[in-house]
């Protein structure tokens, strides 16, 4: 068996029982309704358009403003329609507007005759869009690197302290151990997104405008997804390595606890600093945080085109160097079982990789 085949098997089996944990699936249905209810939701509730009584010539305006045009014989028909409850409002033929207890406000600013307005930024981002999209980028990486990466440092303590990790090293070196769970948990994060994804935007189709604002954020999601999946595999790594140092499910939240801030700093820094072209241009350029920072900044409209591309480059050397030192301390702590161990020791401890790699050799 070679290594790309030892790898899928690994690979394999992490995913199959990821997809039969309810943690697993309760999770990810409920980001699924999440999706679906922010998108959808909004539009069912969203009020009808008024039906507006017409006595005479109904305006063009009123038209082009989407509302419910009812036209009538004359005054008498139109306050008698409102009256029964049949119109919101009504428009007389002397230009009046009627209604039984409030103005109706949709009528009266069709009818309102409005200044030229001349754009000089037009392409100028919406305030709300600017305060949101980089909140949605900065979650979206920190919560399925954060959750996926705590599963699999959990898989890695939950074999190591049953020591069924002993008879799967018999049968694979530890580096392709390590490389079957990076993929694996990249495959269910990736496939995750991708359904939320879906989702999301067939649920936009029902509300209004959506087709614009997918237009508006079409680069920067084409970009999040290599940028989301090179990240991904470079902490999927360290926590795999947290995972082995850790010797019993219970000491695995003080080992996970730098990992954690490493993660939680690029999150606030994106949402912190999303207004400052500065700051967002130098964590575009740091691995842990270019993954949310980068694909803002293209939404932004702060970045040149060969950015991201430069951006990139830097985050897959940057996530060969964590692979490297991830890689390392997992070889190093993964066989040992005499309490937790410490990084010093991990990153010094170079017999338990020969031993594995020894005995999967010889299998």
């Amino acid at each position: 068996m070679n290594t790309f085949e030892a790898v899928r098997i690994v690979a394999a089996r992490e995913i199959r029982v990821k997809l039969r944990d309810k943690a697993f699936l309760f999770s990810t249905a409920f980001f699924l309704l999440f999706a679906l209810g922010a998108t959808v939701v909004p539009a069912m509730f969203a009020d009808d358009p008024s039906t507006i009584a017409v006595s005479g010539t109904a305006p063009a305006a009123l038209g082009a403003a989407g509302l419910d045009v009812r036209a009538v014989a004359d005054d008498a028909a139109a306050r008698a329609l409102v009256r029964d409850g049949g119109a919101d409002g009504g428009l007389l033929a002397d230009g009046t507007v009627i209604a039984m207890t409030d103005a109706p406000n949709d009528l009266v600013n069709a009818l309102s005759t409005r200044p030229t307005v001349e754009l000089l930024d037009p392409s100028a981002v919406d305030d709300t869009l600017a305060l949101l999209v980089p909140m949605v980028f900065a979650m979206i990486f920190f919560f399925v690197s954060l959750t996926f990466g705590l599963q699999i440092a959990q898989s890695v303590t939950e074999e190591k302290q049953t020591r069924v990790v002993e008879i799967l090293v018999a049968s694979v070196p530890v580096r392709v151990l390590l490389a079957g769970k990076v993929l694996g948990g990249g495959v269910l994060a990736m496939g995750q997104i991708a359904l939320i994804a879906v989702v999301a935007l067939a649920g936009m189709r029902f509300s209004e405008g959506g087709g614009a604002l997918l237009t508006l954020l079409g680069p920067a999601i084409g970009w999040f997804l290599p940028f989301f999946l090179v990240g991904f595999v470079m902490l999927a790594a360290l926590w795999a390595a947290v995972g082995a140092l850790a010797n019993r499910q219970e000491d695995l939240s003080g080992a996970s606890m730098p990992l954690q801030i490493l993660v939680l700093l690029p999150f606030f820094g994106v949402v912190m600093f999303n207004g400052d072209p500065v700051a967002m241009k130098v964590l575009s350029y740091i691995p842990f945080s270019a993954p949310a920072a980068m694909p803002v900044r293209l939404f932004q409209g702060d970045a040149a085109a060969w950015e991201p591309v430069l951006s990139l480059v830097v985050l897959a050397v940057g996530a060969l160097v964590v692979l490297s030192v991830g890689a390392r301390i997992y070889e190093g702590s993964l066989l040992r079982s005499n309490g937790r161990t410490s990084l010093a020791t991990a990153w010094r401890d170079r017999e338990a990789r020969r031993l594995a790699d020894l005995e999967a050799e010889s299998a």
